[in-house]
């Protein structure tokens, strides 16, 4: 054994235990979070399994063809997955530094007071460059806000605009709500209206307790679970497939109401009138089509009343899936309808993971049965509409493609916005409109890739809008070529108002024609009865948590409280769909452990002020640990 030297004499120790004490608790201090013990930490650990415990053990099940269990471990690992990309996934960059924000005080007695419950705002800056008149335009922006100053983002913030000296509300949508540390991040989107080359600002308020979720009027209407969603607005109204996900059909919404849809058998797969992204494997062996999953791999939903998204990813699928699955291209398909609006978006991108041949691939490709028009029309690159067939020199260079009937006035318009690669050489902008095309009717179909050999790390995105007007060649030509011309030059938003807004300057001395920001309950008058009511509920235990002591409110469960006259509201969600049943915290259930749950409509029905209780579940958005408060998270370990 060494020997250490000491000024008192020799002592015999055995060095290995004591370097990988050092080591080990060294360890511990670096990854130990400020406020987490290193007993809470190790407990945390003692929870789950890490990543790289499920993929030993995945490896050593695969090892031993215990395929029962590897198909087991694969799920375990998608959710490692799943909560690791919630805790760790680093939200876009916000426009405005999260401490640049003024408090409401700037804004004058009168701006203070319209804006009453609210504490803090963000200044935006909105700028029309083109010299085109804008109507309900999508403006979407990330934002961050101090975890100190704010309760739920989606409860709090409210968008406002300075109209002639005056604040007057816009309604908004608030998702994709993040907790990392000090900060809370999220996206706002809202339709703006400008004149021409006109600058205006736009407050974001934001701390106010008393807030509840916002509704505001709109004509987008979305039904059904899942992706499998029916979305409609004044406009149209589109069915996306239950199994795929695809859009399967769109129904125009005017008196005669067309259907557009794609019928017969196809190729087996269920039926759609959108049929990218696929690709043909080398030596046209076999076709991988996004078309043929038999559920969505992975998805993402967000509703709203002003825009609803629908995101799919993952691999195609081999006509005899799964003998043939490779992990070759990865395809990401986005969709976004908005109110009010006649289009639609689709963004979509198609990377390779690895090297591999392609002898042909499709990126866009829309088929229409029967016969509901009766002209084809394209865009140049200029944004130009054309009629008729394509110029032989514009057969790869085309900017949109669609179809109008012209005695009807049904039309369908793709807008090609964005299309361009990386890794790879510039693409085919191909897709030239057929009016029958053998077994299929109507169709377009892009073929954008130059080279059959796609190196990895190579990816093609696009950016498509639909449009859908009653359409003659006198006014549909300029209506598109002005959506176009739109599309193509946004409006500018930058926080460059910050350093020029000058507060209660810009604002009229007259009171505002609206009396005040806040609704009923939102501008401090029932404080004190909302602040029982939340104290209240952190009386509400998940006793399934048996040592933990967690409250629904700390663990984010409780999305709203309303309170009308006596009777209180309460939005709540349930942590995931294996456990569905809300009235298990709304009037109890029996528990052995010494962790009792006190029911919801029992706990406040002790309020003075309460007489009613009211609970609605809900499943928008789902839930996750990013609800969880500071209190919540140092509970289970995660800070």
């Amino acid at each position: 054994m060494p020997l250490i030297q000491s000024r008192s004499g020799q002592h015999r120790v055995d060095w290995i235990p004591v370097l990988l004490c050092t080591v080990a608790l060294t360890i511990t201090m670096l990854i130990t979070p400020k406020g987490l013990s290193a007993q809470n930490l190790e407990n945390s650990f003692s929870r789950t399994d890490s990543f790289e415990t499920k993929m030993k053990l995945l490896e050593d099940a695969w090892n031993n063809k215990d395929f029962d269990l590897a198909r087991s471990l694969t799920h375990s690992l998608k959710d490692t997955v799943l909560q690791t990309q919630v805790e760790e996934e680093i939200p876009e960059s916000s426009l405005i530094e999260t401490l640049q924000l003024q408090n409401v005080d700037v804004l004058g007695e009168n701006g203070k007071q319209w804006a009453r419950g609210w504490k803090y705002f963000k200044l935006l800056s909105i700028k029309e460059t083109a010299g085109l008149k804008r109507t309900s335009e999508p403006v979407e922006v990330s934002l961050s806000f101090p975890s100190d100053q704010v309760t739920s983002l989606t409860r709090e913030v409210r968008l406002v605009r300075i109209e002639d000296g005056r604040l007057v509300e816009v309604p908004c949508q608030v998702f994709g709500e993040k907790h990392r540390k000090a900060e809370r991040f999220c996206k706002i989107l809202w339709m703006a209206d400008s004149l021409p080359n006109q600058e205006q600002d736009v407050l974001v308020f934001y701390g106010n307790p008393d807030a509840e979720l916002p509704h505001y009027p709109s004509d987008l209407k979305t039904e059904g679970e899942g992706f499998g969603l029916d979305i409609s607005n004044a406009f149209f109204k589109v069915s996306l497939s239950r199994q795929t996900g695809q859009i399967e059909r769109m129904t125009l919404r005017r008196e005669h109401g067309l259907e557009l849809f794609s019928g017969g058998e196809g190729h087996g797969e269920p039926p759609g009138i959108d049929w990218a992204h696929d690709y043909v494997d080398e030596d046209s062996f076999q076709k991988f089509r996004i078309s043929l999953w038999d559920t969505c791999p992975d998805y993402e939903v967000i509703r709203g009343p002003l825009c609803t998204i629908v995101r799919r990813w993952g691999f195609p699928y081999s006509p005899v899936h799964p003998i043939y699955s490779p992990a070759r291209l990865h395809v990401d398909v986005e969709y976004r309808f908005y109110t009010g609006l006649p289009w639609f978006h689709k963004t979509g991108s198609m990377t390779a993971v690895q090297d591999f041949e392609a002898a042909a691939l499709r990126d866009d490709e829309w088929v229409f049965s029967g016969q509901s028009f009766t002209d084809k029309m394209w865009m140049d690159r200029d944004g130009q509409l054309h009629f008729g067939d394509v110029d032989s020199d514009k057969l790869n260079d085309l900017w949109g493609v669609g179809f109008f009937n012209s005695q009807s006035q049904d039309s369908i318009m793709a807008l090609f916005l964005e299309h361009q690669a990386e890794g790879l050489p510039e693409l085919n902008h191909s897709g030239v409109p057929t009016m029958y095309y053998r077994w299929h009717g109507n169709l377009w179909s892009r073929y954008p890739l130059p080279v059959k050999e796609i190196p990895a790390g190579a990816a093609i995105h696009q950016k498509n809008a639909y449009l859908s007007i009653p359409f003659t060649k006198e006014k549909g030509k300029e209506t598109i070529e002005g959506v176009r011309r739109r599309m193509m030059n946004p409006l500018e938003v930058s926080a460059n108002g910050m350093q020029s807004f000058s507060g209660s300057a810009e604002l009229s001395s007259s009171p505002s024609s609206v009396s005040q920001l806040a609704r009923s309950g939102e501008g401090g008058e029932q404080s004190q009865l909302k602040q029982r009511i939340w104290a209240g509920l952190r009386d509400c235990k998940d006793a399934q948590l048996y040592t933990a002591d967690m409250n629904i409110v700390d663990l984010g469960l409780v999305y709203d409280v309303r309170v009308r006259g006596d009777v209180v509201t309460v939005v709540m969600a349930m942590p995931h769909r294996g456990r569905p049943r809300l009235g298990y915290f709304v009037d109890g259930s029996v528990s052995v452990h010494s962790t009792k749950s006190v029911p919801i409509r029992e706990r406040l029905e002790q309020i003075p002020g309460v007489r009613q209780v009211v609970v609605e579940q809900t499943w928008e958005p789902g839930w996750s640990s990013n609800r969880l408060t500071d209190v919540g998270r140092l509970k289970l370990g995660l800070d």
